[in-house]
């Protein structure tokens, strides 16, 4: 396993997940981790999270939740490393050397900021720094590959030039050099108001809701009577369905949305129904997610402590 490319991502504990979260992101990483040929490493990116979630019980609670999903939606514990960012140190301290070596100036570029600052936001120094600490969540591990959305490319540009920047002063070849990985085929997956599914526009079907939530939530998908079949409708249930079988279905129950409606109830139900079922029983017994962040926090330990060894000497303070 040590011999193995790394694989990297961090997912920031977040509020409820939805269907996008998981055809959007979740799905095609695990995907990605069950090909055998990485060694994974899954962070909770809390840290970055402080710059938003400011409160305690919130925080503590979504940690698990996220942590939860995870292992919900098929990442095997036994073949990855999760864990909290928190629980290893390693992360600050490498995050403050990089910040040693980094101008204003060029953190000013990020995205994030620029965003920020044309929205007039007050900005803080987390919101600033933010891609060092990012640069180092990734650089910690030898990453190899890091999946990424087309819209963070940034990231993994501002991370590749750290460890450059960071090898070519200090004269020694510490930091691998990682790769994004956009992952093909990834669709946009429509939300109820049919624009892209997003917590902040409240226009989601969750993962893990009830089954009343479910129906409630796609019975107020908005459709277009003008149309042959209801677009919206349509996007997100050849998710689940193959579009052969939705052509014959489609074309039967033409114009009767309703109906088709709650075939697409039906057919998320089923979908997620053992994804819901393992969510249900890492609910019930807290000692599963305990055991496995504890687990990973060792092993993710173990091989940031022998990095920064590496690091502490080329600097000079070891």
């Amino acid at each position: 396993m040590a011999n193995k490319p790394v694989l990297l991502t961090g997912i920031q504990p977040s509020g409820d997940l939805h269907i996008g979260n998981y055809f959007g992101a979740m799905k095609p990483f695990v995907e990605l981790a069950q090909t055998g040929g990485y060694q994974t490493y899954v962070m909770v990116v809390d840290y970055h999270a402080l710059n938003t979630v400011q409160d305690s019980d919130q925080m503590r609670r979504r940690i698990r939740e996220i942590a939860m999903a995870y292992l919900a939606v098929g990442l095997d514990p036994n073949e990855i490393i999760l864990f909290q960012q928190s629980a290893v140190p390693a992360h600050t301290e490498l995050a403050w050397i990089f910040d040693a070596i980094t101008t204003m100036p060029y953190l000013m570029r990020a995205h994030a900021f620029k965003d920020a600052e044309a929205k007039n936001k007050e900005i803080s120094v987390g919101t600033f720094n933010y891609p060092m600490l990012m640069a180092a969540d990734i650089l910690l591990y030898d990453t190899t590959l890091v999946p990424v959305g087309k819209d963070n490319k940034q990231h993994i540009e501002i991370t590749r030039d750290t460890a450059e920047k960071f090898n070519r002063i200090f004269k020694e070849e510490v930091f691998t050099l990682p790769e994004g990985h956009i992952q093909s085929g990834v669709e946009i997956v429509p939300g109820t108001d049919g624009q892209k599914m997003s917590k902040s526009y409240g226009n989601v079907i969750q993962l893990f809701g009830s089954h009343d939530d479910l129906v409630k939530a796609v019975m107020s998908i908005v459709t277009d009577s003008s149309g042959e079949r209801p677009q919206n409708v349509y996007a997100i249930h050849k998710l689940v369905r193959s579009e052969e079988e939705l052509e014959q279905m489609y074309t039967e129950h033409k114009g009767n949305y309703k109906v088709l409606k709650e075939f697409l109830i039906e057919d998320l139900d089923r979908y997620f129904a053992p994804i819901r079922a393992k969510h249900e029983e890492l609910k019930s017994d807290d000692s599963i997610v305990d055991l496995v962040l504890e687990a990973g926090k060792r092993e993710a330990r173990a091989v940031s402590e022998t990095k920064m060894e590496q690091v502490r000497r080329a600097i000079g303070v070891a």
